[in-house]
């Protein structure tokens, strides 16, 4: 890196439709897992940062919640964190499934960003999987009603076209310094990023709609002094039907997404980690203030 008067740095507020790709592109950008990712919609609750490097520009990559019609409370507070995400952005990185159909829920969201002062890079993702004629009807289509600065197809999961993806945002971020240190990948606290790798095995190890039932509350961290951390998670459920479901016959199934959550939070510590998986059934979780803060969400009323 040169002298500070020609670093850049700026916001892009990843923005798409539920199980549009934008936590595997975000990982992809930044080279790490800093987002969990799983087939299911939804995945992704609350805002993210990822911080990717391109030479002297530094990008701050707003993974955000996949923008829906919202039901209850956490489904507002989750599209409000991801309309959230696009204030202040330099630019709104606009991730559209090319594999799917556009439907309802992308021509709502598509309503409320044509009209946005924020400009635009429009990405049609998962193109090893879409059809050909399909792609160039959406980037046509979407160019006509958007007019986005550029537009990119790209596989978010081979890495096809990421390169210049990911030089058009350097380019475009502005002048300035660096926000956060050259090794720094994310915002996320290691608790948030400990609770979140829970819930992506509950998420990969359940079915049907179990997992969006379901959160992570941390009891209890503990880093010892012998260079390994203790740490106690519950698992919230809405339902008693639903604890045999988590816990499996003879508490395999926890057992199963207590040993792969513990391998993952142990790579991103870099160091042994002692994790404790609880049950406990509450009807009303996501009706807890202090919840939403410790996931990273603004209460929605």
């Amino acid at each position: 890196m040169t002298d500070m008067d020609q670093t850049r740095c700026g916001l892009v507020a990843v923005i798409g439709a539920p199980n549009a790709g934008k936590s595997t592109l975000v990982n992809a950008l930044v080279g790490q897992k800093v987002a969990i990712v799983s087939p299911k919609a939804q995945t992704t609750r609350a805002k993210l940062m990822g911080i990717a490097i391109a030479d002297e520009a530094q990008i701050l990559l707003v993974d955000t919640p996949g923008i829906f019609q919202p039901r209850r409370r956490l489904d507002r507070a989750m599209v409000q964190a991801a309309w959230s995400g696009a204030e202040d952005a330099d630019l709104i990185l606009l991730v559209i499934d090319a594999a799917a159909k556009l439907g309802e829920r992308v021509e709502a969201m598509l309503a409320n960003i044509e009209d946005r002062p924020e400009p635009i890079i429009l990405v049609l993702n998962k193109v090893d999987i879409a059809k050909k004629d399909d792609l160039l009807a959406y980037a046509s289509r979407l160019s006509e009603r958007l007019n986005p600065q550029h537009v990119f197809m790209v596989s978010a999961t081979s890495g096809d076209g990421l390169v210049d993806l990911k030089a058009t945002l350097a380019a475009a971020m502005p002048e300035g310094p660096w926000h956060f240190p050259e090794d720094q990948l994310s915002d996320a606290t290691d608790r948030m990023v400990a609770a979140e790798l829970t819930r992506e095995q509950i998420y990969n190890q359940l079915h049907a709609e179990l997992p969006y039932s379901t959160a992570i509350e941390i009891e209890k961290w503990e880093d010892r002094k012998d260079g390994s951390t203790v740490i106690h998670q519950q698992i919230l459920i809405e339902r008693d039907s639903q604890k045999a479901i988590v816990l499996g016959k003879g508490g395999a199934r926890l057992k199963s997404i207590g040993a792969a959550a513990r391998e993952a939070i142990a790579e991103h510590l870099g160091r042994k980690v002692h994790l404790f998986l609880h049950v406990k059934v509450n009807p009303r979780w996501d009706e807890d203030r202090s919840l939403y803060r410790d996931i990273g969400l603004e209460w929605a009323d």
